[in-house]
């Protein structure tokens, strides 16, 4: 049974070496474990659980029935439907660092949003965190701390580029994003759509065209366009911003 649910956990690793190594686990002692021809010493077991964030139970019972630490995405109903494009997204298609993005603003058509995110991995998923501007905040009636300001969300991988689901602090609001790579000079830029979790209404929109621009890891970069973060006109948008956006198209 150990051998079998090994073998399932693994399955979304494109390298059993990697894993292994990631594991800190000989790789022939691991194909041991894979084949059922040997069982791991508890403190190398407890390893193995705290990665794939199961229990012991591992050992005796299919790992569809006990459940991956109550992830929903890592459960049997999820796992291979939603939970198939949270793993390992390659850093190719959707590097780590600071990122600045663009986008028309919900409130005021006339005016535009800059902002700065980080993109980060912990094990083999991908996530994402910023802050949202204060007058943005202020002008929608909400706090401007910087707990109320904080969003994170979860990065998925789809056919032609990703998508992240992010949220405020208790899932106050929520949006859905989805981004695809354009050419540049540095393959650095993305363009797709933001739609927010929001009633419809004649005075604001719900979803946007939205640019991303990878900064990198350094913080050099990442601390001059936080400057400049929020509200702004479209002519202050860096011009290849500008022609993502597309101003003058009507969002389809």
């Amino acid at each position: 049974m150990f051998g079998a649910n090994l073998r399932l956990l693994a399955e979304p690793y494109p390298s059993i070496s990697e894993l292994a190594r990631q594991l800190g686990i000989n790789r022939t002692q691991f194909n041991r474990y894979l084949s059922g021809e040997s069982f791991p010493r508890p403190d190398v077991l407890a390893r193995i659980c705290a990665f794939f964030k199961v229990d012991a139970r591992v050992l005796l019972e299919p790992v569809d029935t006990i459940g991956r630490g109550n992830d929903p995405l890592s459960g049997a109903f999820l796992r291979d439907f939603v939970g198939g494009g949270v793993s390992n997204i390659d850093e190719t298609v959707f590097p780590s660092g600071f990122y600045r993005f663009s986008r028309r603003s919900f409130m005021a058509r006339d005016q535009f949003v800059s902002g700065l995110v980080r993109v980060f991995r912990e094990g083999n998923c991908t996530f994402i965190r910023g802050y949202e501007a204060r007058a943005a905040m202020a002008a929608q009636g909400l706090g401007t701390d910087r707990t109320a300001r904080e969003f994170r969300g979860l990065v998925l991988r789809q056919e032609d580029g990703i998508a992240a689901l992010i949220s405020r602090k208790d899932a106050m609001t929520a949006s859905f994003n989805f981004l695809s790579r354009v050419t540049s000079f540095e393959n650095n830029y993305w363009v797709g759509y933001v739609a927010r979790t929001v009633r419809e209404s004649a005075e604001s929109d719900r979803v946007v065209r939205m640019v991303y621009e990878h900064l990198g890891t350094g913080i050099g970069k990442a601390k001059a366009a936080g400057k400049t973060s929020g509200y702004c006109d479209l002519n202050d948008l860096l011009p290849f911003h500008q022609r993502l956006l597309q101003p003058d198209v009507q969002f389809s």
